[in-house]
């Protein structure tokens, strides 16, 4: 029951957002399935207004879509939303890039090389969250630079459709190994002053739908319904 908790700075509605995502996140909530608002407040011991300010935030990142008089459905992700997010992300991080490359110092490069290795071991260990942890903070370190926060928030409500959703805790190793290669040859880029290059790399190559579609099919098993159209 969330009314029990110390929310310190963080609004019940907000508590209850990070609640509702974690259950989307671990499959608890399916995509499909809808939200009963009645059982869900009860259970968390909560009224109705933060839980339909949380859902009404988790409509604008498209995990739920609120249908007036009938309920709360949670979303699906299909095939075209990887093709039609990887195209904004792409072209929005190669922007991001252009402006952050000349700002970004030597510390900056220092931090993206140990991420890199970091993810590495994570691979290893198999340690999934860990790695997509590192994976949100090595593309963070070259955001953040750019200082651009409506292009940084827009970019991560894109990654959270993407990734957030009900996904395999699993990894596809030829696919990472190459992520990894893809990291290094970006870091390569910047270090040698290549901001154009890195740029279009971003675009071209580590968001290039075209380039990763065969493993977002095979991770995320679209070539097992009609999904796999698009």
């Amino acid at each position: 029951m969330l009314q029990n908790h110390d929310l310190g700075y963080r609004s019940l509605k907000n508590l209850v957002y990070d609640y509702l995502r974690d259950q989307i996140r671990s499959g608890e909530l399916k995509p499909g399935g809808s939200i009963n608002m009645d059982r869900t407040a009860k259970s968390l011991g909560i009224s109705k207004t933060p839980l339909r300010e949380a859902l009404i935030k988790l409509e604008t990142e498209n995990f739920v879509k609120i249908i007036p008089w009938k309920g709360v459905i949670v979303n699906t992700v299909e095939l075209k939303d990887f093709e039609q997010c990887y195209q904004v992300i792409g072209s929005l991080e190669r922007s991001a890039m252009l402006a952050a490359g000349p700002r970004l110092k030597e510390f900056d490069i220092r931090r993206l090389e140990i991420l890199d290795d970091e993810m590495s071991a994570c691979l290893a260990a198999k340690d999934f969250d860990g790695y997509y942890e590192k994976n949100l903070e090595f593309h963070n370190i070259y955001l953040t630079r750019a200082q651009n926060e409506a292009l940084v928030d827009v970019i991560e409500i894109m990654k959270k459709r993407l990734y957030e959703f009900s996904r395999p805790m699993e990894f596809i190793p030829e696919w990472e190994e190459i992520s990894l290669a893809e990291h290094r040859k970006l870091v390569e880029f910047l270090g040698q002053g290549r901001f154009q290059d890195a740029a279009d790399y971003l675009e071209n190559t580590i968001w290039s739908y075209a380039v990763q579609r065969p493993f977002i099919v095979r991770y995320y098993k679209f070539d097992h319904g009609p999904a796999a159209k698009g």
